[in-house]
């Protein structure tokens, strides 16, 4: 029972915030070094499962490298933010009167969650799609909302919104994909545990939490339009407006 110590690290770290990628980390160590654990154990015995631990997140890292790919589009990004992308994305929504960023938030989370279905997740993501394209443009369809600029606590709380709404959409959607690799994954740890799984069992069974988690993120965009009034109202409150 002491490897689900592993498990209380993770919670711990979540509600303290403190970085994601340092929880897992130091999970997985306390999971191998507790495995470990016998009767008349010695230290270097735990050191060495400690570094087995980190060895196997190393061979991980090495074998799934897609880190390339992000230094060939980031620069592709750059030229385009430069470019004027943003401001162009702006002006598009802006002269689409019935859009908003409820609505077009919405729209892009049955995008992004279709086209992970199917195994298309390369489609979206934050510095691809995100920053340069979704965010400015739900803040364009804000602004003609407010008729001017946006206070920053509006701005910043639409930006976390498309990131929100692109994670939930490639999370609760890949697992659709029966060749996705969390799929994988399971079927492979299952089996190691002697439960015989097929991948399309995993698929269909995701598709239930996929519906659901859009049922629930799709509530909360349609009813983000209400916050962002609630935020313009209090702006103008403060100036007098």
């Amino acid at each position: 029972m002491l490897v689900l110590l592993g498990i209380a690290v993770v919670v711990v770290g979540f509600v303290a915030r403190i970085n994601p990628l340092l929880v897992i980390l130091v999970a997985a160590i306390v999971t191998g070094v507790t495995a470990a654990l016998e009767p008349g154990v010695e230290v270097r015995e735990l050191v060495q499962a400690a570094v087995a631990t980190l060895a196997a997140f190393g061979e991980a890292f090495n074998d799934n490298r897609y880190f390339h790919i992000t230094w060939l589009i980031l620069p592709v990004i750059g030229l385009l933010e430069r470019a004027g992308l943003q401001e162009r994305a702006r002006t598009l929504i802006a002269q689409v009167r019935a859009a908003t960023a409820g609505r077009l938030l919405l729209s892009y989370l049955v995008v992004r969650q279709a086209t992970s279905a199917l195994g298309l997740t390369s489609l979206g993501g934050h510095p691809q799609m995100v920053r340069p394209l979704v965010a400015p443009m739900a803040e364009g369809a804000a602004e003609v909302q407010a008729g001017g600029n946006l206070p920053d606590r509006v701005r910043f709380r639409i930006r976390s919104m498309s990131a929100a709404t692109d994670n939930i959409g490639l999370f609760f959607g890949e697992d659709i994909f029966i060749a996705i690799g969390s799929i994988v994954l399971m079927v492979g740890f299952l089996e190691q545990a002697g439960i015989i799984v097929e991948p399309l069992q995993l698929s269909v069974w995701a598709i239930p939490t996929a519906i659901a988690a859009f049922v629930v993120h799709g509530v909360r965009l349609l009813l983000f339009d209400r916050e962002i009034r609630r935020g313009l109202a209090a702006r103008d409150a403060e100036t007098g407006r």
